[in-house]
């Protein structure tokens, strides 16, 4: 059984950094599409960054290319998103979500097609 454990989120004041983390255990053989989403209260959900383990591409939402990383390291089997020049618009809960595929992560992370998430870690950036 597939888990995922997000950490890493907290306050901080506008132009501030965070790197979360999302540990996962349970995988199978193959690739996987891991992503971040982010969500606020009435709000829908909205893809954040993604990573395909195969390739090791990533992919950004244009809302925070240029300030957030996606990367992995295999040996602790996580996921991190570093947030760099943080912005009020920022503010929401982030959850990292996985899927086992082939073909494209690119049209799994657009159509949210993934089967596993975590339970989200709050990011709150004051102005």
């Amino acid at each position: 059984q597939v888990q995922l454990v997000e950490s890493g989120g907290g306050s901080v004041q506008a132009g501030g950094s965070l790197r979360l983390s999302c540990a996962a255990s349970g995988y199978g053989r193959g690739n996987y599409c891991e992503a971040w989403f982010r969500q606020t209260p009435g709000k829908e959900r909205e893809g954040v960054a993604a990573f395909s383990t195969d390739d090791g591409r990533a992919y950004y939402a244009d809302s925070v290319k240029g300030r957030f990383t996606i990367s992995r390291d295999n040996a602790k089997n996580t996921l991190y998103l570093q947030m760099n020049g943080l912005k009020p618009e920022d503010t929401a809960m982030y959850y990292c979500a996985t899927a086992r595929y082939t073909g494209s992560c690119l049209k799994i992370f657009q159509r949210a097609g993934f089967g596993y998430w975590g339970q989200g870690t709050q990011v709150t950036v004051s102005s």
